[in-house]
């Protein structure tokens, strides 16, 4: 059985917006994507974490940086086949100040990681879907600036470069999804159904190369 490590925030722990509670299975992208691959053929482990970011601390909660937990997965899981990383929203927000430069020199460093940790594993670097245009407003999430918006539509040129870089496959959420009105930050169910068929494709790319 071949195994699919899922490395994200809560767009892939599966947040539902607002409600704060998790989408059933069948119902968050990275179920959906291990039920179309075969469930007798491939294992998708869902490391989606609220609130994950790259390389930065979390101030208020702990174990959100990235770089300090994916070693240890790595070892855990036994080197996955495909590692999927969809990281960066959390690094828009204000109190870390990134660019879009910045948070990809953390993205880079969670790929380095895996190119140490798991050097078989081939990986899918994903740039996330960007943040609402209200994100920032009162009665959403207020851990985001206005300047976060565009810092997280600065994501996907930086992801791609990279991707080139380190000879890595490379996938947009934002083509395929994007927040939803309700909390301007997660998605709904339609755009996880979305991203789930979009990573699905882009596996099939990968086994067949």
């Amino acid at each position: 059985m071949k195994q699919i490590l899922c490395f994200g925030d809560s767009n892939t722990y599966g947040y539902i917006p607002k409600t704060g509670k998790r989408y059933d299975w069948g119902v968050r992208w990275t179920s959906i994507l291990n039920e179309e691959l075969g469930l007798d053929s491939y294992r998708v482990i869902e490391e989606g974490l609220c609130g994950r970011t790259t390389i930065f601390e979390d101030p208020l909660r702990d174990g959100r940086r990235g770089t300090g937990l994916l070693p240890v997965l790595l070892e855990t899981h036994g080197h996955p086949d495909i590692i999927v990383v969809m990281l960066g929203t959390n690094d828009c927000k204000a109190v870390y100040g990134a660019t879009p430069e910045i948070i990809g020199k953390g993205i880079s460093k969670i790929i380095n990681q895996i190119h140490t940790y798991s050097k078989k594993s081939r990986i899918l670097l994903i740039s996330p879907i960007h943040l609402g245009e209200r994100v920032w407003e009162e009665g959403y999430d207020t851990e985001f600036s206005k300047s976060s918006v565009e810092t997280s539509k600065g994501l996907a040129d930086v992801y791609k470069k990279i991707s080139k870089r380190e000879d890595v496959y490379y996938l947009d959420a934002s083509r395929y999804s994007k927040p939803s009105e309700a909390d301007q930050e997660h998605m709904d169910e339609t755009g996880h159904k979305a991203l789930a068929f979009a990573v699905l494709s882009k596996i099939r790319e990968i086994e067949a190369a």
